[in-house]
Parts: structure tokens; sequence; C-alpha cells
């Protein structure tokens, strides 16, 4: 069929509105930017979808590939702040424009909430890539941290000023600390410091005027919620203030795999048992996947023991051989490194890579999956963990993480900060099922990971079965409508926060009562209707 120019001028019409629509809003954007900041900088602009540049920089920090599908809406443009008060204006003109946005520090989070919207359409991006300086004070043991800066160039700037500091935040070094914190943040250390949440004095933050308060401004119970209650919901965090803690000069690492064949099975029961109880210098996580045994070429499950000692290796060995022989660690297995180079070890990078690649920031994990977790109080029966393998063996490459808890993690009260979870805990699990690109079982892989989360639930907390806020999980419940309730943010809420979930609840009300941040899990203030109009996002992933 051939269509005149008139016809085509009218097929196009639709697309040249919109167009026209979304260079309206960018430009009006940036001229309210630019009246709002007070940094005389180079000129500012925004990579729309039109840029040859936007696609590249979406996928830059994100994480899951799931949330770069082309059928998943995009945001209308990217804004890249380069001071503190772009981010300042950025809020500003997002209220007086009616733009709905959303805040990314790393683009890490699990369901994409910091570049995707599950709830909306328009929305924007406002990306803190750039504002990544770290100013370490070795003298007060502090460092103030900008919140695009990620959890490896933290770490490296911390050992370039010296060999015997550390913090106790994520062994993914690809993480922006800004998000990572909020959640809570453990890592290697927890058991010896506790959370990074828990190792921050001060934090600078634009509420939803637009002001950039720190802690004595900001009061105490905004403070609290920040520190663990989720990013998206109270502000967007600038800087955080980190009080730096002790490492030895030398530390050990290990890492003792367990195959089925090797007796995985009794040694994890056995696991489960010390590893809260342990030396509180020592962590022990447990990477679970399938692989293929060596002597029969089967399918097996492999149990890998990945650990950090804050010490050398003799006395590592003496605490091993008196709470935990079933190991049976050697010396051959230990290597004695730098606190910095440990950081490397557990992030899985390749012998000898030296600390300097921790400057790249590049995510080492960058797949498709969906993920869940889960809190364990009473150790999983021998049979409960053979029904766990049958399961795990259905699947082409699942992943399972335990991290231990006790020590620190014991001491701190549940209500310290918005992440509860602590005494009473043994570890926590981690549930991966990833895939690649064109998988045509997508669907499949989903109903998989829910199978297994199902078949745990006898073995789990219970009333709530907990859940960490950092490994979102969609399927806990989401905020499917334009005015968030009360009920729907209970179902997921009280299995982030159990019972901080109602204290975060009254400060989103007194600090965003017209709820202007939000995504589908963000907490709702009491008087729930939300300031601005929405339109329902055509956006559907496979979860």
């Amino acid at each position: 069929m051939l269509y005149s120019g008139f016809s085509i001028l009218i097929l196009l019409l639709p697309f040249l509105l919109s167009l026209s629509v979304s260079a309206s809003l960018e430009q009006s954007f940036l001229q309210c930017v630019s009246l709002n900041s007070q940094q005389s900088v180079p000129p500012l602009s925004v990579c729309s979808q039109n840029n040859p540049s936007f696609f590249p920089l979406l996928q830059s920090t994100a994480q899951n590939l799931r949330y770069l599908d082309p059928s998943v809406p995009k945001p209308q443009f990217i804004f890249t702040p380069l001071h503190d008060t772009h981010v300042q204006a950025a809020v500003i003109c997002s209220k007086k424009l009616q733009i709905h946005l959303r805040v990314r520090s790393g683009g890490h989070d699990y369901e994409g909430l910091s570049y995707a919207s599950e709830i909306e359409t328009p929305f924007i991006v406002i990306d803190l890539a750039k504002l990544r300086s770290v100013e370490v004070n070795i003298q007060d043991n502090t460092a103030w941290v900008q919140a695009g800066a990620t959890v490896g160039e933290v770490y490296y700037r911390i050992s370039e000023k010296s060999n015997v500091h550390g913090f106790p935040a994520g062994l993914c070094t690809s993480l922006g600390i800004g998000g990572h914190i909020t959640g809570g943040a453990y890592g290697s250390m927890m058991r010896k410091y506790g959370l990074g949440a828990d190792n921050v004095i001060d934090a600078r933050i634009v509420d939803v005027n637009g002001r950039i308060l720190n802690r004595s401004t900001m009061g105490e119970d905004y403070f609290w919620a920040i520190r663990g209650g989720a990013g998206g919901s109270f502000g967007i965090i600038l800087w955080w203030k980190l009080q730096l803690v002790s490492v030895p000069e030398i530390v050990t690492v290990f890492t003792v795999p367990k195959t089925l064949q090797q007796g995985a099975t009794q040694v994890l029961y056995k696991w489960q048992q010390v590893a809260d109880k342990l030396d509180e210098d020592l962590f022990i996580r447990v990477i679970i996947q399938v692989t293929n045994d060596k002597a029969t070429k089967e399918r097996t499950i492999t149990t890998a023991y990945n650990a950090l000692f804050l010490g050398d290796s003799n006395r590592l060995l003496q605490i091993m051989r008196k709470s935990f022989p079933e190991l049976g660690l050697t010396p051959k297995d230990c290597i004695e490194t730098s606190w910095i180079k440990s950081v490397l070890y557990i992030a899985g990078e390749p012998p000898k890579t030296p600390p300097e690649v921790l400057l790249q920031g590049k995510p080492q994990f960058k797949n498709y999956f969906k993920a869940k977790s889960d809190f364990v109080q009473v150790p999983i029966p021998e049979t409960g963990l053979e029904g766990l393998w049958k399961i795990f063996l259905q699947e082409e490459s699942p992943l399972m993480i335990w991290n231990p808890y006790g020590g620190m993690m014991s001491k701190i009260s549940e209500n310290e900060i918005p992440f509860p979870h602590r005494k009473g805990n043994l570890f926590k699990i981690q549930y991966v099922n990833p895939w690649q690109a064109g998988d045509k079982h997508e669907t499949r892989h989903i109903e998989w990971i829910r199978e297994l989360y199902n078949y745990m639930a006898p073995y789990v907390s219970k009333s709530p079965r907990a859940a960490y806020v950092n490994y979102r999980d969609l399927d806990l419940g989401m905020n499917k409508k334009d005015n968030t309730t009360l009920a729907q943010a209970n179902e997921w809420g009280n299995k982030y926060f159990k019972n901080n979930f109602n204290r975060l609840v009254k400060v989103k009300t007194k600090v965003d009562p017209g709820n202007f941040f939000r995504h589908e899990q963000s907490i709702p203030p009491l008087a729930s209707a939300a300031s601005f109009r929405t339109k329902k996002s055509k956006r559907s992933p496979k979860y």
C-alpha cells in the first residue's frame, strides 16, 4: 500500500508529538535546575532516549539485565548531577514540573527500582555516578563518602591512608555506597563490627523540600530511618560519614570446597550449629552451587566454605581445630594477606589482581536473574538438606549463599536502626537463579526459585518470614496503585523491618507526607494520598 506524504505525517504525528513533549520537558527541567543550582559549573545536560549515549548510560551500572529488556519502560531522560546543589535543584524541579523520579547510586537493586518503574510513567532517573568523592581522616578514624562512590572505592581510599583501618560493608565491591547503606550493608566483618549502617555517624540528605540536612538538622528519628530503612523513601542521600574500624596488618582467607561425595551434607549440618558461635574475628560463609563431579562427571552439589579471619593463620587453625574440625582446614588452605587484598579475594577476583581494580567500579555480576532471601533460626536437618539438593539439581545454574550471624550482630538491639535481623538468627540465605540472554525458559527459571522458596518455608523464620531489604523481592508484595496503602505495604514491610516498620511509617509521614519519594516498595505515609497524579505503567516483566 502506498501512503501520501500527508498520510505519513498523520502516522508519525503521535511520535513527533511525543518527542516534542519530551524535548519540552527536558528543556524546562534543565532551565529550572540551572536557576535553582547555587554552584557554578560547566553547562548541565540530560541524556534522553534519542541520544546515542542513553542506552550505554542506562546499562552502565544496571545489574539485573531483566530490566533493560525493550518491553520495560525506560526513563524519559537521565540526569547526572555534578554537585550537591544539582541534586537539590533536581528535587525542587521534579516537584514543580510534577515529574516522578528514581535515584541510582550503584544500580544493584535486584528489582531494578532505581532505573525502572513498575507503577508509573513517565519518570526520570537521577544518576549519582559522578558524585563519588571519598575523604578519609585517619586522625579521627572517619571518612565522608559521596553516595555515588562504590564500596570498592571506599575500601581502596581507606587503605591508601592506612593498612590497619577498614570499614565493615559489602562483599560486592561495585555496589554504590549510597543505596547500599540505606538497606543495612552486611559484609565479612559484620560478626566483629556489625553492619555498615551500624557504623554511620552522620549523613547529608536532600529532603522533599530540596534542603540539604545533616544529622543535627534532620533530627534523630530521620537519621535513624535512613540507616537501614531502605532507599527511595525519605530523600536522596548525598554523603555518609563513616566510623572506620581497626583491622590487623595480616588477615587470613581460605576457600574449602566439599561435594556431596565428600560429605557436604554432614559438614554443612555441623556448620549450621557452629557458624554463629565461632570467634567473632572469623566469618565463614557457604557458597552452594551445582557442579560436575571430577570423578564421575555427574552433576553434584558443591558447598564452598569461603572465609575471612582477622588474624594470622596460626590462631585461625587453633580455632578451627577446636570449633569446626569437620571442615578439615589445613595450613595449605590458608592465605595470609592484607585486609585490602582480602577484599579482592572475597569478591572473587583472580589471584594477584592489584587493589587499583577497585577504582574501576565495574559490576562483577551482570545477568538475568531472580533472587530471594531467608533467615534461619534453627539448624536445617540433614533430611531437609537432602530434599534441598534434589530441587537444586533440577535447575541449570542456581546459587545459594549462606552468611553467618552471631558475634556483634547478636549484641545490637533489633530497633537500634531499622534493620531488625539480629539475635536469634543463625544465618541468612540468599537464593539466586541466573540465566543467559535469549533463554526461552525465563518463566520456568522464575517459577523454579518460587518452588524452592516454598520448599524452604518449614526451615526458616516465621511470623514473619523475614527477608533482607537489599535483596528486593516484589513477590513479597508491591504498591500497585497510585495511592500507596498501609495494607499493601504491610505485605513486605513486616518481612523486611519487623516491628520497626511502624516507626518507619511515622517518620515517612513526618518528612514526606505527600509521598513524593516513592517506588514499588517504598515506605508509605499514614495519609496515603500521593501528591501527584500518575499514569499506570504498561511494563510487565515476567516475575
